[in-house]
């Protein structure tokens, strides 16, 4: 069907303001939130766990370079999985409260140190190992400042 184009003159626009309309108001700015609450808390418990399930596993197999599956290499990979989940947890629940940078600094650390921990267990020289972790942090430093620098203030409270 075609409908006629508005013209710039013509009758006075009746209802709200345009501003309201395209969408702009403080209220319509956010995105919709589909999932209710008791969701989010699930989330927030769930997603650590499945990653840290995942870790867990990786470290194992890396460790085992294909060889038997023993009682050591099961042990290996559940307290990989356990402190992972645990200290991932932990930053989802401080580090949002930390400035910006220290915010960056403390999921730069985990992501190094996991990277680390996963690297060194697939027979790789100690010094590759601190490298190549060295080298991970410091591309997630950079991207995670640039995120928590554009979308956060100088307290660390989320920009709107």
């Amino acid at each position: 069907m075609a409908h006629a184009a508005p013209t710039s003159g013509g009758m006075p626009r009746r209802g709200p303001a345009p501003e309201v309309q395209a969408g702009t108001s403080p209220d319509q700015r956010r995105t919709p939130d589909i999932l209710d609450a008791r969701t989010h808390r699930l989330a927030r418990i769930a997603i650590p766990v499945a990653l840290a399930l995942v870790y867990g596993y990786w470290v194992a197999a890396d460790n085992r370079a294909g060889g038997p599956i023993t009682g050591w290499n099961l042990l290996l990979g559940f307290v990989s999985a356990l402190v992972f989940a645990v200290v991932c947890v932990a930053l989802l629940t401080l580090a949002p409260r930390m400035i910006r940078e220290a915010h960056a600094l403390l999921w730069t650390a985990f992501v190094g140190i996991a990277f680390g921990w996963l690297y060194a267990q697939s027979d790789h020289s100690i010094l590759r190992s601190i490298l190549m972790s060295l080298l991970i942090a410091g591309a997630t430093f950079v991207v995670f400042f640039y995120r928590y620098y554009t979308r956060e203030d100088a307290f660390g409270r989320r920009i709107r």
